[in-house]
């Protein structure tokens, strides 16, 4: 994240750790895919991991229990506060991840999570950057939010219904996230949050290309789970009449991540990159 999103995060830090129903499902499936994806053989050393976007250090505590050496990067002076009380050795840093603090080739693994890449003005710059420090065949494992959702449905439905479900854009606005080149991402506003983008297939695969990166796999979350709006998923609970129909949504949406349909239809979009050994 950089500077406009900084103020956002470090006066949301107390509460940063209470996960909405989105994010709850998000983590658990993008954490089940970090060990599963980034566990080192036996006879690794203590090879250096970098979260990028660390927020409170979800991902930093579980790239410790894998045997990394840990390093963190947020901009949120706030969300750092927590990171160092989760994980108090590992090594974190305050700064923006479009100018990293690190010299060229310093991580075998880089890791950002929690839609940071979304929040970032200047995303070429940024994946420039999470190539940059990458050593010759390291790796890197980023999630961002993804163009092509059913929820940008949800959004138009919506803003055609008078804000029905509250993403407080009119139907103009709505209709935009359609009509602006298909193959290009776009910047949107979100009710609570900076404005974000959301990425195409295409557009990710351009920018791990351009900083010389090789996308390896690619998983899709929150596809089928957007049969519900995601206002709705992002509230503290959700309405009772919701939880049941939730909790197989969920099922179903993990079984479905690796799937062509879920990557063309999800919220968000992950993906496994490599950088190639000279």
């Amino acid at each position: 994240m950089t500077t406009g999103a900084g103020p956002f995060f470090d006066a949301m830090a107390a509460s940063y750790d209470d996960l909405e129903p989105w994010y709850e499902h998000l983590y658990a499936v993008l954490h089940d895919l970090l060990r599963a994806e980034l566990a080192l053989p036996a006879e690794a050393h203590g090879p250096r991991a970098l979260d990028a976007g660390c927020g409170t250090g979800f991902q930093t505590v579980i790239l410790r229990e894998l045997g990394y050496q840990a390093f963190g990067v947020d901009l949120s002076a706030g969300l750092l506060r927590g990171a160092r009380r989760r994980s108090p050795d590992a090594h974190l840093a305050q700064a923006d991840i479009e100018a990293l603090p690190w010299a060229d080739e310093t991580f075998d693994l880089v890791v950002s999570c929690g839609s940071t890449l979304s929040f970032v003005p200047h995303p070429d710059r940024a994946v420039a950057e999470l190539g940059r420090v990458l050593r010759p065949g390291g790796r890197l494992f980023l999630e961002v939010e993804h163009r092509w959702s059913l929820d940008l449905g949800w959004r138009l439905a919506s803003s055609v219904a008078g804000d029905a479900l509250g993403y407080g854009v009119s139907a103009r606005e709505a209709w935009r996230g359609f009509t602006r080149p298909l193959g290009e991402g776009i910047w949107i506003d979100y009710p609570g949050y900076p404005t974000l983008r959301l990425f195409t297939r295409g557009e990710l695969h351009r920018l791990l290309g351009q900083a010389g990166l090789v996308p390896v796999r690619m998983w899709g979350l929150h596809s089928v789970t957007n049969a519900i709006p995601s206002t709705l998923l992002h509230r503290g609970a959700l309405p009772r009449v919701l939880e049941a129909p939730f909790r197989r949504l969920r099922s179903l949406d993990r079984a479905l991540a690796g799937t062509r349909l879920a990557r063309r239809l999800s919220n968000s979009l992950v993906v496994l990159a490599a950088k190639p050994s000279r």
